[in-house]
């Protein structure tokens, strides 16, 4: 863990020591920086995202989660765009009851895959399935349940400022009988401005409902705020993004506080 936050933090340091001699000049810098604020961009981008919630479990302990997201696009044809995102999670989970030991590994996976038109007019949208896959045997890293259902997205880009909605919803259909069912709604509402020297700044919630909770239906809803920065490292574009979160709703043992780096890699074409 420590190892971790050492990396990511001399990563960040380097990089934008770097930045402002190698790119923040570069013409065109904060189209593409733009571009990241729209889940379904033509945009070939890989990003390692770090989170620390804190307040995790009977112990108030902390918890660490890195999000692998690739996002590929792919033309269909003249008129559609197919986007497949990717979240592969890793967790290390400290004790969630008493007596309980930590533990850590991969999480349950998602797979999204969003039809959107590759000539918009008035607001870009996407819509297709999502694919949640058990990835864990551990119960305290995963559902141990396939689920599948629906997902969408709508934006609009005027200017610097990108604004929209990100929903899905999964409902279980197979896996492990003994386990609780998953009937999940997650709503990720988000606002971004990105300046002419390619700095975004973004808020946004990702709220989550579990309407299968054993005490009713639970929402957790972090409230979000992050500042990100295109650079360049050597030939290629990257944003680095530092940020905040906190819970305005959880269940009980669940995260208040968050702190958030975000390393994506840029392919354009």
């Amino acid at each position: 863990m420590k190892t971790i936050q050492i990396w990511l933090f001399t990563a960040i340091a380097f990089v934008i020591a770097l930045e402002g001699t190698a790119f923040s000049q570069e013409q065109g810098s904060a189209d593409l920086a733009k571009q990241l604020s729209n889940p379904v961009a033509s945009l070939v981008s890989v990003p390692f995202q770090l989170n620390w919630d804190t307040s995790i479990g009977p112990e108030d302990d902390t918890r660490f989660l890195l999000n692998f997201q690739p996002v590929m696009p792919f033309a269909l044809n003249s008129e559609w765009n197919l986007i497949a995102r990717l979240i592969v999670p890793y967790i290390g989970q400290p004790a969630l009851v008493p007596g309980g030991e930590p533990t850590s590994g991969l999480g349950d996976i998602l797979f999204s895959a969003f039809f959107s038109p590759a000539r918009p007019k008035r607001f870009i949208w996407g819509v297709g399935p999502v694919l949640q896959m058990p990835s864990t045997s551990d119960p305290f890293l995963g559902s141990e349940k396939w689920a599948f259902g629906p997902t969408g997205l709508i934006l609009k880009q005027r200017g610097g400022w990108t604004y929209g909605m990100l929903a899905n919803h999964v409902v279980s259909f197979a896996g492990d009988d003994d386990r609780a069912d998953v009937n999940q709604t997650f709503l990720q509402p988000f606002l971004s401005y990105t300046t002419k020297t390619a700095y975004t700044f973004s808020v946004n919630t990702e709220s989550s409902a579990n309407w299968e909770a054993s005490e009713g239906n639970e929402w957790t809803v972090p409230l979000n705020f992050s500042v990100s920065k295109l650079v360049r490292l050597g030939r290629r574009p990257m944003s680095i993004a530092l940020g905040t979160g906190y819970c305005l709703d959880q269940p009980e043992g669940g995260p208040k506080w968050k702190i958030r780096g975000v390393i994506t890699l840029l392919f354009p074409k």
